[in-house]
């Protein structure tokens, strides 16, 4: 007589995660430790690119519209340079022209969840409906179905979050240089964010920008220049997930 015996299925952690990383200092690469190196690899998540070459990719968080948005996608047109925009459904109702501004313009336009949720704490089924509105939202404007990159609300996550990206088909996208440029009534002044933008690069640099600030706005155009100058190109998170499909050692 045989006697089978079935293991239990591990359940996948909900634990709650708030992103985070040592900040770049003098242009080496940020890193967020090996535990969450290592947890957003097996779900193919990522918050660089190819920390060999002097690459960066502008990313952009957008909940609500202050009025600075057209002048950051002037600068990005003044310079050739391709960013994504993660967009909550409040943004892409709200703003259907600049939506088909940044998709006619070859920008991506990113998930950034309808209702901004902590998706910690959502079903399977919330997570799919809150990714799928904003997707059909996006269609609704651009007539584009593309909407594939995902940027969890306020970068929290776990990995029970991660694996129902996945399986949605997204691609999970963190950053690796950021500072607190969100706040509308306690701008600093353009220099403000051109220096952190500035002291923060790094090869294979994923900024973390919100198109509400004043400075940022600013400091675009003249940060852009100037890390030009310093032998770094731009160049889009599609450009990225290329590279890493055909599996760069590096990466």
């Amino acid at each position: 007589m045989l006697i089978s015996c079935t293991l239990p299925v591990q359940a996948i952690s909900n634990d709650k995660i708030n992103w985070g990383f040592s900040k770049s200092k003098n242009h080496e690469p940020a890193d967020a430790g090996r535990r969450l190196n290592e947890l957003i690899k097996k779900y193919g998540a990522f918050y660089h690119g190819n920390t060999k070459e002097k690459t960066i990719y502008l990313t952009f968080d957008n909940g609500y519209e202050n009025g600075y948005s057209d002048k950051v996608l002037d600068v990005l047109k003044k310079h050739k340079v391709k960013a994504a925009f993660f967009v909550t459904g409040h943004f892409v109702t709200d703003q259907p022209k600049l939506i088909k501004r940044m998709a006619d313009e070859g920008h991506i336009i990113g998930n950034h969840s309808y209702h901004h949720p902590d998706l910690t704490t959502k079903t399977a089924r919330t997570i799919s409906e809150e990714l799928e509105t904003v997707n059909q939202a996006v269609f609704q404007v651009t007539g584009k179905t593309d909407n594939l990159y995902l940027r969890p609300p306020r970068g929290v996550f776990s990995e029970r979050v991660l694996n129902e990206a996945e399986k949605l088909g997204y691609q999970t996208v963190f950053w690796s240089a950021a500072f607190v440029d969100w706040k509308i009534d306690s701008q600093k002044g353009w220099k403000y964010a051109y220096d952190n933008i500035m002291k923060q690069a790094h090869p294979g640099v994923i900024y973390l920008l919100h198109t509400v600030s004043k400075d940022n706005a600013e400091a675009l155009d003249q940060a852009i220049t100037d890390l030009k100058r310093e032998g770094y190109t731009f160049k889009s998170l599609d450009d990225l997930l290329f590279e890493k499909q055909l599996l760069l050692p590096a990466l």
